[in-house]
């Protein structure tokens, strides 16, 4: 049986992978096992989403998930080697997740804003390209619909994440949980929601645009806009 027919099997050296990141920095209080531990629990929910059919294409939606953890760790060996080859974003990212001081919401949410505004469109584009001029209007509104979905499985995992991850880091989030209830997970649910909006807008101007050079400045444009969001959400 293949991962295809099976995507809980293509899970297990994608999930083993971040698990020992997530240990090995635990193991020396290293603030960036926050988000990859949230990217993890993510991970699982996105596969158990494809093993319950909830995607019009299967192998497409897997296709995206190990490429998106590609480009992850693709810029944290850039980043371990020389901070300064990383992208930008993530190198903000990387370095306020280093800081003690930063809060755990904001290491969190950095990690997301870059892996999402910033890998995501790259990922996107990526997948999409080889096959963009051969798709119809209802194929391609099939891999936006795909696209898409995955908001409710984010919808899903936000609340797990809060308990599981940032409540240890973070007690006061529990008493602010309680006083929101369920207000604080969806404001955030539709935040991510809206950042994916565009990213498939950006990853499908980024398809449309012929010329390196004019490529190469959207995709400057798509860092610039994920770092100025990064810096609203403060390090």
């Amino acid at each position: 049986m293949t991962s295809v027919e099976n995507p809980l099997a293509s899970q297990v050296p994608l999930i083993a992978r971040m698990q020992s990141q997530v240990q090995t920095w635990e193991a020396v209080a290293d603030g960036r096992a926050l988000f990859l531990g949230c990217y993890q629990l993510m991970t699982r929910n996105m596969f158990a989403a494809l093993a319950a059919h909830e995607f019009s294409d299967r192998i497409w939606v897997d296709r995206l998930l190990h490429r998106f953890a590609d480009y992850y760790f693709d810029a944290l060996a850039f980043y371990e080697r020389d901070p300064a080859a990383a992208p930008a974003v993530w190198r903000m990212a990387h370095d306020a997740a280093r800081r003690r001081e930063t809060a755990a919401l904001r290491k969190v949410l950095l990690g997301v804003n870059a892996h999402i505004n910033y890998d995501l469109v790259l990922t996107v584009a990526e997948l999409l390209q080889p096959e963009w001029p051969d798709l119809g209007p209802a194929q391609r509104a099939a891999r936006q619909a795909d696209h898409e979905h995955v908001n409710n499985v984010i919808g899903r995992t936000v609340d797990a994440v809060q308990d599981q991850i940032l409540d240890p880091a973070m007690p006061l989030m529990d008493l602010f949980d309680r006083l929101l209830g369920p207000l604080d997970e969806l404001l955030i649910s539709r935040a991510i929601a809206g950042w994916r909006h565009a990213v498939w807008r950006n990853a499908v101007a980024l398809i449309e645009t012929t010329g390196a050079e004019s490529r190469r400045r959207l995709i400057a444009r798509v860092e610039t806009e994920a770092l100025a969001l990064g810096r609203q959400i403060g390090t």
